[in-house]
């Protein structure tokens, strides 16, 4: 059990609400859950998109395209993360019958040994990040426009205010170069820490960033007694965490259409 009596599922889920709550610049309310929004950021689906947290009655899942359509209308793209794994196996088929893509996604939960800091990685300001972070965009997204990588890059600083504390975690080259890096975002109150966003550039890939990056996020949450990430249940990274002691907890669901 967490400190807060809750199991560390229900926990993270908590986390995760609040995290996105907090982030958004406004929120609107929906049965079971609420869609956050920042028109900053139109381009970032993550940064306007719904969250389901809680029952779906009045009209269940079956309901849910059509609630989505209504409080997304003003948006090209829609997107929903349900954050309980039944909820989301049960408004599987009424989204992906909308043309909604799913995407299931693990809970990883870090259950051995606490690494020790590597000596490569540290945390960083974000403008020190800016740059690569650019980089790494280009390179995912090769036909974006210079307007839409900036909204992807400059929407970390909305992440700024989703928990007590947020960090940025970047390993770096002999030279100084930043190789790799992740986000770490902590609520000690709850007990709760999670690595998201760990990314090396590839330029710089088999040579050990990530893991530098990895160990020192932990060691930075070394306290807290529940530290996790996500990833996606059907990709290669989880065996990679897997092989740094995060053991599978449970499952969250993603929707997207475009």
């Amino acid at each position: 059990m967490s400190p807060t009596g809750t199991t560390p599922l229900t926990g993270i889920a908590a986390f995760l609400s609040a995290f996105a709550r907090r982030q958004a610049a406004r929120t609107v309310e929906l049965p079971g859950g609420f869609v956050a929004l920042d028109d900053r950021y139109v381009h970032s689906r993550a940064n306007n998109q719904a969250f389901v947290d809680g029952p779906l009655d009045p009209g269940g899942p079956a309901a849910l395209p059509g609630r989505l359509d209504q409080a997304l209308a003003h948006l090209p793209y829609r997107m929903v993360t349900v954050l309980d794994d039944a909820t989301g196996r049960a408004c599987a088929p009424y989204l992906t019958a909308a043309g909604y893509a799913h995407h299931t996604y693990v809970v990883m939960i870090h259950e051995a040994p606490v690494p020790p800091a590597a000596a490569a990685a540290a945390p960083v300001a974000l403008a020190e990040l800016r740059e690569a972070l650019a980089g790494s965009w280009r390179g995912f997204l090769p036909h974006a426009t210079e307007e839409e990588i900036g909204h992807l890059v400059d929407r970390r600083e909305a992440r700024l205010r989703g928990a007590e504390q947020v960090r940025f975690v970047a390993a770096r080259t002999p030279d100084g170069q930043i190789a790799s890096w992740a986000d770490l975002y902590t609520d000690p109150a709850a007990g709760i820490a999670q690595i998201e966003d760990l990314v090396t550039a590839e330029a710089h890939l088999g040579r050990g960033h990530a893991t530098a990056v990895l160990h020192t996020a932990l060691h930075l949450a070394a306290d807290l007694p529940v530290r996790f990430l996500i990833a996606d249940a059907h990709d290669w990274p989880r065996h990679w965490y897997a092989r740094h002691g995060f053991t599978p907890a449970g499952h969250l669901h993603h929707f997207d259409r475009a």
